[in-house]
């Protein structure tokens, strides 16, 4: 992801291979759909407050860092609006444009939220909380070590997940559409193992390369611009994310370091894999994720709407 980025700065000749996303996101879907387990059941009453002030942590970034962008950054309303929603990319820069926004501008905030978000978030945790990070056990099994049986079951939650999701027009449906027939074969038992380590080996690599590559095409004066601001942006959500983290994770009873990355304003992929680096819960962490972006991507074009108004009727 850095390597990239620094290439697209320095324009050197890259091309991401975006159109490989949708197949390895599934590898990511698979794998987050392992953690879910029928112990699930009983955690889920436990989350509903989390999840709950999960929706109060969004509103209150979002009267924070849609002015932010609006009268720092100099974006216009609806580009301020949806580049300070810390919703998934794809999502608010195609209802961003739809609206009238400035798509390119868009994109770029979200790509650099993302960016600063996991790199942040990763050094936090291994430099300053001084986790171990050596330990790589959770990101799958080596396939020699999975019975053919259960191969075919995670091959088959992955095609039928592939298809589902865009059938069913899920957000992220190539990620979301896999996640949630894995977690339902392994709810069901008829398989405890999670994907092969080296496709998630392989799919982390990929994803990392897009990301770093969502900059090419752009001025290195518009890209570091576009990342100064997204600095200062992701800085205000990652310390509402501190402050909710350190003052209610007795509450959620969760440890601190868990509601950090269930809470931190980056991309669904792009947390549940440093969730899987940081040996947390994938399943608490993923689901606040998928809460996060599914209720932006359903309120936050209804809020933008209802303000339109009636700042019309005045």
């Amino acid at each position: 992801m850095v390597a990239l980025t620094v290439a697209a700065v320095l324009r050197l000749p890259i091309s991401s291979p975006s159109a490989a996303r949708p197949y390895v996101v599934v590898v990511i879907g698979v794998m987050l759909g392992s953690g879910f387990t029928p112990a699930l059941y009983d955690q889920l009453g436990a989350w509903a407050l989390s999840f709950a002030f999960l929706i109060v942590y969004i509103a209150v970034c979002g009267a924070l860092v849609v002015p932010y962008y609006q009268r720092i950054a100099g974006f216009d309303r609806v580009t301020a609006y949806f580049s300070g929603m810390p919703g998934g990319l794809n999502e608010m820069m195609l209802v961003g444009r739809d609206m009238g926004g400035d798509e390119r501008k868009i994109a770029l905030a979200h790509a650099s939220r993302i960016v600063v978000v996991v790199a942040f978030v990763a050094i936090w945790f291994r430099l300053i909380q001084g986790l171990d990070l050596s330990d790589r056990s959770q990101f799958g099994t080596p396939f020699v070590e999975i019975p053919g049986i259960e191969i075919a079951v995670l091959f088959l939650a992955g095609v039928i997940g592939f298809f589902l999701g865009r059938a069913l027009r899920l957000p992220a449906p190539t990620l979301l559409g896999p996640m949630i027939v894995s977690a339902a074969v392994h709810i069901a038992g008829w398989t405890d193992s999670p994907p092969p380590q080296e496709l998630v080996v392989v799919a982390q690599i990929v994803l990392g390369t897009i990301i770093g590559c969502r900059f090419v095409g752009s001025s290195p004066g518009l890209i570091g611009q576009a990342i100064l601001i997204s600095i200062g942006a992701t800085l205000v959500m990652l310390t509402i994310t501190l402050l909710f983290a350190f003052g209610l994770h007795g509450l959620f009873r969760q440890s601190f370091e868990q509601v950090v990355l269930a809470y931190s304003p980056g991309g669904l992929a792009e947390m549940s894999l440093v969730a899987l680096a940081m040996n947390a819960d994938i399943a608490y962490v993923a689901s606040h994720h998928l809460v996060r972006i599914t209720f932006i991507v359903m309120v936050a074009p209804v809020v933008f709407r209802y303000f339109q108004r009636a700042k019309g009727s005045d």
